[in-house]
């Protein structure tokens, strides 16, 4: 039985590697099913994905689609036919899809069209928010999706809102932090962290990426400034996406405490936020890494789609505004911050249930 394993872009390789490694595990034990990795080619630049398949001892994809940059329908597009192709050329009989991206939509939709199930990891979640291309990808993924696997109670009531059976939503866990549990003990500091001669719990790390703080570069100076003058003096590390980087290359002067670095591979990246007295973002998967690691996460959105990091967890809904960073962090840098617990099943053994359920489903146990 092969089932296709689809990656795309930087969130979704720390998501596919517990599943991979739960495969190998079971297949050196006698399981029958096996898989076939399919790289869309959505993040291709090796700080975005070579280097995170060395660090989490993903294998050489099978396939790699090679669509790169692009719209967001031109790389949909492309991505659709190139997974197309490679269906005809030799079916699977699972499609395997994790997360949001576009990957995550063009290859359910692929899939589905050619009668093969769509499986979805990290089923269920949801924004609200519909001016976020994720949410978008989310809503038409799951609409299609045959088997639900989920990382919370709260994903697991809007499938169900949504006329969902329960006999296809299957509550995991959330392969993204059997990812960290897996690699807590390999992490390491950036050589730029040693050369700047950073201390832990002395420094901020902030991501930007979102189009709507990135895109304008008037918006992404006055959050920058915001960030900067909010820390207190301490360094802030902005590893920079290349989508952002674009845009901050025209910012005409930057704060003297702001260190903006390079996409980090993985174990330097989670060395960071580990590491470091808070985060400030925009992305919800940080979220998560920062409520099992108990930093300090301020997210400067006005909705998330991982509701148990806010309600459990160590991160906080600030809302877009610049104006709200600064009394947020007040409290941060005064110790003023909630300790967080971990979510149910949020225990580094996602990526096994997983595969058990896909030997149930299969008829392979």
């Amino acid at each position: 039985m092969l089932i296709d394993i689809i990656a795309g872009a930087r969130p979704n390789f720390m998501k596919i590697a517990p599943i991979i490694r739960a495969l190998n595990e079971r297949r050196a034990n006698g399981g029958q099913l096996r898989y076939r990795l399919v790289h869309t080619g959505q993040h291709y630049e090796n700080k975005m994905s070579g280097v995170f398949f060395e660090q989490l001892g993903i294998s050489v994809p099978d396939i790699n689609l090679g669509v790169g940059a692009g719209t967001q329908a031109t790389q949909t597009a492309e991505i659709m036919v190139g997974y197309e192709k490679l269906l005809l050329h030799k079916r699977s009989e699972v499609c395997l899809v994790v997360g949001d991206v576009n990957s995550t939509m063009a290859c359910a939709l692929a899939a589905k069209k050619l009668n093969i199930p769509v499986a979805h990891v990290e089923a269920g979640i949801r924004s609200g928010d519909l001016t976020m291309p994720e949410e978008i990808n989310r809503v038409v993924t799951d609409s299609i999706t045959d088997w639900f696997f989920t990382t919370s109670e709260y994903a697991n009531a809007q499938l169900r809102l949504s006329g969902v059976e329960n006999e296809r939503i299957f509550f995991v866990g959330n392969t993204m932090i059997d990812s960290l549990l897996h690699n807590l003990d390999r992490i390491k500091a950036p050589q730029f962290a040693i050369e700047q001669q950073l201390i832990p719990d002395q420094f901020l790390v902030t991501t930007l990426h979102r189009p709507s703080n990135v895109d304008n570069v008037s918006t992404l100076k006055t959050l920058i400034d915001a960030i900067c003058e909010a820390s207190d003096g301490l360094p802030v590390v902005f590893p920079v996406h290349p989508r952002t980087n674009r845009t901050l290359q025209q910012v005409p002067i930057l704060p003297a405490n702001l260190l903006s670095v390079d996409p980090q591979p993985y174990l330097e990246f989670i060395w960071l936020i580990k590491n470091s007295k808070g985060v400030i973002t925009d992305s919800g998967g940080i979220s998560e890494e920062t409520t099992i690691l108990n930093t300090p996460c301020l997210t400067m959105r006005n909705s998330t789609e991982r509701p148990e990091t806010t309600e459990l967890g160590t991160n906080k809904l600030i809302g877009t505004s610049p104006d709200a960073l600064a009394p947020a962090m007040c409290d941060l840098l005064n110790g003023k911050w909630k300790v967080g617990e971990a979510p149910e099943k949020w225990d580094g053994r996602a990526g096994p249930r997983i595969v058990g359920q896909l030997e149930i489903l299969l008829g392979q146990r």
